[in-house]
Parts: C-alpha cells; sequence; structure tokens
C-alpha cells in the first residue's frame, strides 16, 4: 500500500441526453484517460449517471442485472486499464425489486462486489417509493488496502461510516448525485466523514442540471485530517488526485482516537 492514484469523472447531466448519449460520452472520457501518461489506480462514476438520478418515471423501464449494460459495457475498459472501476450505481433489479447498486470492477474486469444503498433519498424524490434499501455494508481488501463504498445520502449517517471503520476501512468512496442546493452539506459531510473516521475519503458527483434541479458537482479527495487534497469545480470534468494511503496508519498511531471511544 502507498501512492494511488484516483481518476474521478464529475458528469455533467442534462434533460437533453438519453441513456445511450451518456454511455457514449462516459467511453469518450475514459478514452482521454487511456491517452493520459498516468494511468489510474481507480476509476471513479457518479450515481445512476446513465438513467439520471431524478428520472425516476425511467427507474424500472432501465433497470438491468447486476452483471447488465453498465457491467458490461464498463469492464473492458477496466480490464485495458489495469486498474479497479467503480462504475457509478445503477437502478438493478432483482427478483421483482429494484435497488440503487453501486458497482465495483476489478482490475481484471471481474465484478469485485457491489453496494446496495443503505439510505434512500424521501425529501423530494420518489427514490424511496421506488427502491428497496439495502441491508450490508461493503467493504473489500485489496493490494490498497481496504475500501468501503457508500452512496450519496448515505454521507448523513456517520453509523454506517463506523461500521465500515471497524471493518477495517482505510479509504471511503462514495458516488452521489448531490443537489446544489445543499452543497454546504455535501462539502462538510465529505469532510467530516473522513476526519472523524481518519480516513482518506475520494468522491464522485453529477454536474449539470435535471428537472429543474441543480447538481453541486464538487467532487473530491479528503484525507484522514479533514483537509481536501483536490476538488472539482461545477462542470464536468476528470479530477484526478494522488494519494499516499499509508498516511491513513500513520494517523491513526499518532492520533489514536478511534481507540478512546466509549460506546454507551
Amino acid at each position: 500500500m502507498g501512492l494511488f492514484n484516483a481518476a474521478v469523472i464529475q458528469l455533467e447531466l442534462s434533460d437533453l441526453e438519453t441513456r445511450a448519449d451518456r454511455f457514449l460520452r462516459v467511453e469518450r472520457r475514459l478514452a482521454e484517460i487511456c491517452a493520459r501518461q498516468t494511468r489510474p489506480d481507480i476509476i471513479m462514476l457518479p450515481e445512476i449517471w446513465a438513467t439520471g438520478f431524478f428520472n425516476f418515471e425511467r427507474y424500472v423501464s432501465e433497470s438491468e442485472p447486476l452483471l447488465g449494460e453498465t457491467y458490461t459495457r464498463m469492464a473492458p475498459w477496466a480490464e485495458k486499464l489495469d486498474c479497479y472501476f467503480l462504475a457509478g450505481s445503477i437502478v438493478e433489479k432483482e427478483k421483482g425489486s429494484y435497488y440503487n447498486t453501486a458497482l465495483l470492477i476489478g482490475p481484471g474486469g471481474n465484478l469485485a462486489g457491489s453496494f446496495r444503498k443503505i439510505h434512500l433519498f424521501g425529501y423530494q424524490s420518489e427514490e424511496s417509493k421506488i427502491l428497496t434499501p439495502g441491508s450490508a455494508i461493503f467493504t473489500l481488501k485489496t493490494e490498497y488496502g481496504t475500501w468501503g463504498i457508500t452512496t450519496c445520502y448515505d454521507l448523513r449517517f456517520p453509523e454506517l461510516y463506523r461500521r465500515l471503520v471497524e471493518a477495517g476501512a482505510e479509504l471511503l468512496l462514495v458516488v452521489a448525485a448531490w443537489p446544489l442546493s445543499r452543497l454546504e452539506h455535501w462539502l462538510l459531510f465529505n469532510r467530516v466523514r473522513a476526519l472523524e473516521n481518519l480516513c482518506f475519503l475520494v468522491s464522485c458527483n453529477c454536474a449539470g442540471s435535471m428537472k429543474g434541479s441543480a447538481l453541486g458537482g464538487n467532487s473530491m479527495a479528503v484525507d484522514p485530517w479533514g483537509d481536501i487534497l483536490a476538488r472539482a469545480g461545477r462542470e464536468e470534468e476528470i479530477l484526478c488526485v494522488e494519494l499516499d494511503l499509508k498516511k491513513a496508519a500513520e494517523i491513526r498511531a499518532q492520533f489514536p482516537a478511534l481507540q478512546d471511544r466509549k460506546l454507551y
């Protein structure tokens, strides 16, 4: 575990594009990453980017199995770049139920794991009416340390992140479609979730606007002290950042706050 390069694709969404349009645009962005001298160790996409988070009327019709279109089209890129690929989240259909499911693809193009969003949004949103919440945390031990994955609204629930840390997480990965109207909350939660858990955190948010709702952008990487190492703006961009992941263990040893917790 040491230096680690992340490429975060902050995708701009609009009402004018179709699902097919977005796949083509993502593939163009991936071609850009391929052409760069520095290859990433992980690529990230945001939450429900192919359908668009606010297109609730399309959730069922554009749902897919775990190894459906998103996996099939993104897996070859993970294999080509020999890196992990957190391919954002999909509306997953399984046995008549629908989930907001994040897909993590391994460097060989295999499915390394998946996470069903636990906290579904209900405020001015149809997500919690259409989808079923997940019930299990997700961590993965990799050559770069142990990772935990969460999705958007999950950021508001610190107990979930403590469970990830108890399971060994040193790097938190967040995919999101967080709105601009609550941008200050986004900026705060990204930093606090990293700081209180002495973890690195890398987030990938959507940009643009859908159904009259502006999306916040501002994808970022945060270190275990809560300091922002890199931050995107409000437009579409590829945010690249190099992290020294061994510092999480060093900081936890120097400042052992996690060991001082008292559970009542």
